[in-house]
């Protein structure tokens, strides 16, 4: 499969409120990366660990950092103590975020 297949693998919903997808995050790695696709979500290390709601606002400021927003456009919907949440990302639209992969 291309990068092409890849990339529309990635499921994002836009709506009035922003953008809309999974997000798969490997805390306590070596350093902060997105890693590509964990089923149709976004694959992300943070150096963070998993404790306190540290990788949670690494994850915040990550995705904000990598889509240009404030880490304040970016809000974590569910998942706030597991590996895999859904976020909601202000500002962007959904090919932004598909671009996140093209890029790596």
């Amino acid at each position: 499969m291309g990068l092409e297949g890849i990339v529309e693998r990635l499921r994002v919903q836009e709506g009035p409120e922003g953008c809309t997808f999974g997000v798969h995050v490997a805390p306590g790695s070596g350093q902060d990366a997105l890693v590509g696709l964990y089923g149709d979500a976004l694959r992300v290390r943070l150096r963070a660990p998993a404790t306190e709601g540290k990788a949670n606002q690494a994850l915040r400021s990550f995705l904000a950092q990598q889509l240009g927003v404030s880490v304040d456009a970016v809000e974590i919907l569910s998942g706030h103590t597991s590996r895999h949440k859904v976020v909601r990302v202000a500002g962007v639209t959904a090919g932004r975020v598909r671009a996140l992969l093209k890029a790596e």
